[in-house]
């Protein structure tokens, strides 16, 4: 195999603001997305998305540049963590042809706490007509959904989950949380409406893949956001009695 030259990132001046570069070569470039920035343009919002931000990235300041970022995979616009775009149609082919065997790790707040703290959530997932996901049992209706799922921390309302994906379908860790009656903290689509929740709070803290040019495996890694960890010592400590006064 041919050898790249070394890849040099560009100036900081042209990385994109509000996304974090985890780690870029010729092939490929692995971001942090924030909650609430798309994936990809939606009807409403055409500029403000990662992928409109790294295409500019990647042309460095020249609007006639043939490089491009080529689109893998999604978050949700309110989920957070690691997203890897590729760099040309190849690399984005093998990357999206192997998807499978690559490995997607979660955290999640949830409502409540499973009453199994590790097990496996198996469905075939349908969209209705206003684009909101759910599960069906027959396997001629929705496509094939398996989520596995662990609990990591409990609080008195709300648990911190660790949640792995073994297919990749829109919204499925949301749909199969809801399903098992602890939908995940702050979402409103299919959850419980909760003003003291501010986001969503589903965060993509691992991916590792195989590299389209070399075939390394490379894992990638965001860590658990610090709003969690408040959601869940707020749940202890708010109804916990305050010290009396001296």
């Amino acid at each position: 195999m041919q050898q790249k030259k070394p890849f040099k990132q560009p100036p900081k001046k042209f990385h994109p603001k509000g996304l974090n570069i985890i780690y870029e070569d010729w092939d490929i470039v692995v971001v942090e997305k924030k909650s609430g920035l798309l994936t990809v343009a939606s009807e409403t919002v055409h500029e403000n998305t990662a992928h409109y931000l790294l295409n500019e990235y990647v042309k460095k300041g020249n609007s006639k540049s043939k490089n491009r970022i080529f689109i893998v995979h999604r978050l949700d616009q309110y989920t957070s963590g690691v997203l890897v775009f590729a760099k040309s149609e190849q690399a984005k082919e093998y990357l999206q042809n192997n998807w499978k065997d690559f490995k997607k790790k979660y955290y999640a707040v949830v409502r409540g706490c499973p009453k199994e703290k590790k097990g496996m959530i198996t469905s075939y997932l349908m969209e209705n007509s206003i684009h909101k996901m759910y599960s069906v049992q027959n396997p001629e209706m929705g496509k094939f959904s398996q989520t596995a799922y662990e609990v990591v921390k409990e609080a008195k309302d709300y648990s911190l989950l660790e949640v792995k994906l073994h297919t990749g379908r829109k919204n499925q860790i949301r749909v199969h949380m809801a399903d098992m009656g602890c939908p995940v903290a702050g979402d409103k689509k299919y959850g419980i409406k909760d003003k003291s929740v501010k986001r969503l709070c589903l965060h993509a803290t691992s991916l590792m893949i195989k590299h389209p040019f070399s075939k390394e495996e490379m894992t990638f890694e965001s860590p658990l956001p610090t709003y969690f960890n408040g959601v869940l010592k707020y749940t202890i400590e708010k109804d916990e009695p305050k010290p009396a006064k001296q």
